[in-house]
């Protein structure tokens, strides 16, 4: 009878780990941790763990004490729980499955599951639909483009992290008040606060940097005479661009960028490229009306060989129209408005009257 092995086939001068010997590690790991949230729970409510003020006589530190303590430990095992159990509950699932099982049943749970069919255009699949994009009249123009930029998650990520996190320090920064009016000082919580302070504080000011720099330079609007677009056609278009500040330059233009989703090993990756720019329009030394914004009115001609809009599960063709601005005391920053391009033979069934008129 063999020994089971920690190691298994050899690649060069080292051994791969063994899978089974790995997930019994992970296992026991995970359940360690579900039998230290069991054991600590235990111990709160049984009483065995209990905390107590420096003065017992008053009523106030001893309320605000127990309270903050209690919201404390209570954390430790609730998490201790959850990640132990989620994990054990992982492993147990995944036991003896290849590497490559693994991926592929996350990648169909988690992301088949999110996405769902793309809609098209009728009569033409592969041709992503655009009601997204036409459900927002404009103020000159028949339509409003919706803006698409990582800017705006950035911000709201960045708000969340700060907010989250500086409750923890509130939290902390509670008890060590509690402790210092009650005559006591607890080096390690007031070590502990110290970290928490520096990470809170350095989240609000990206926070407010953020913040700063998205009203600074002000909202981008991009507006157009119709939609969807067809090639060899042209189009008005209306750019308004707030801010207080000047702008050295403010580009337009229209790009196609192709995304392609591939498996490459037991990962799925996404890879984006820009394989066309169409310059529109370029201005410089702008700078907006006070109070107001700067606006301007282009005709945007769609290339006559255009690849028309296309969307599948693992690739898509999208055409946008990009400004690009550099302010004078801040970074370029770049936004993106999406539009679809359809194929000659699509007017007729999602094109306005007045589009099919002046292509015949």
């Amino acid at each position: 009878m063999r020994f089971p092995r920690f190691f298994t086939k050899k690649r060069g001068h080292r051994r791969t780990d063994s899978h089974a010997w790995g997930s019994f590690a992970e296992g026991l790991f995970y359940a360690l941790l579900v039998a230290a949230g069991v054991v600590f729970g235990l111990l709160l409510v049984t009483g065995a763990v209990t905390y107590a003020p420096a003065d017992p006589d008053s009523v106030v530190l001893q309320r605000g004490y127990e309270w903050w303590m209690w919201l404390l430990t209570l954390l430790i095992p609730v998490a201790l729980l959850a990640f132990g159990g989620s994990g054990l509950v992982r492993v147990v699932r995944t036991w003896g499955k290849s590497q490559e099982h693994r991926a592929a049943a996350s990648r169909t749970v988690i992301l088949d599951g999110l996405a769902g069919p793309a809609p098209a255009v009728p009569g033409h699949p592969g041709v992503p639909s655009c009601d997204n994009l036409e459900n927002s009249p404009g103020i000159v123009l028949r339509y409003r483009l919706p803006l698409e930029s990582p800017e705006n998650w950035t911000l709201v990520g960045l708000g969340l992290f700060a907010l989250l996190w500086n409750a923890v320090v509130v939290v902390l920064a509670v008890g060590v008040g509690a402790d210092l009016v009650g005559g006591t000082t607890d080096w390690f919580l007031i070590g502990l606060l110290v970290p928490f302070v520096a990470v809170g504080v350095g989240g609000v000011v990206l926070f407010v940097r953020a913040t700063v720099l998205s009203t600074s330079v002000g909202p981008t609007h991009v507006e157009i005479s119709d939609h969807p677009l067809v090639p060899g056609m042209s189009y008005d278009v209306r750019l308004g661009q707030g801010g207080a500040h000047l702008f050295r330059s403010i580009d337009l233009g229209l790009e196609l960028e192709e995304t392609a989703t591939f498996r490459q090993g037991t990962d799925t990756r996404t890879q984006r490229l820009v394989v066309r720019r169409v310059p529109v329009s370029r201005w410089q030394r702008v700078q907006p009306v006070p109070g107001g914004s700067f606006e301007a009115r282009v005709a945007v001609t769609i290339p006559t060989d255009a690849m028309h809009s296309f969307s599948s599960e693992n690739n898509a063709v999208q055409w946008r129209i990009v400004v690009r601005a550099l302010p004078d005391r801040w970074p370029e920053f770049t936004r993106v408005f999406p539009v679809v391009v359809v194929p000659v033979k699509a007017v007729a069934t999602t094109a306005s009257p007045e589009a099919v008129e002046s292509l015949e």
